[in-house]
């Protein structure tokens, strides 16, 4: 069955956060003292025990060199059609598409040399 990751996934402003400081080569108190917050609150927005505003955000983002750009987009439903898909699926056939993907991982390309 598929197995869903968006309980264990960080929120988005807590990647972007860690993304902008570590790509920035920040320390999270090097980040705090050029965006004029403290650093325990870095860290809390990294590890998602807090969420920041939309100002501290991108103020954060800014202070590491880097702008957030948002934008509307229609609606990926590609994980929830593959779900459905899959919840359809009985024992049998997930059990036939494990077999079939176990011999595809033990599957020696063409022309390679054992």
């Amino acid at each position: 069955m598929a197995r869903l990751y968006e309980d264990e996934l960080p929120s988005p402003a807590a990647s972007l956060i860690l993304l902008a400081r570590l790509k920035a080569r920040l320390s999270q108190r090097e980040l705090a003292e050029r965006a004029g917050v403290p650093t325990t609150m870095v860290s809390a927005y990294e590890c998602d025990k807090r969420q920041p505003t939309l100002p501290t955000l991108f103020r954060l983002v800014e202070a590491a060199g880097f702008e957030v750009r948002m934008r509307l987009e229609p609606k990926d439903r590609h994980d929830e059609l593959l779900e459905a898909i899959e919840a359809g699926r009985s024992d049998e056939e997930r059990a036939a598409l494990d077999r079939e993907v176990d011999r595809w991982r033990r599957a020696v390309p063409v022309g390679s040399v054992s």
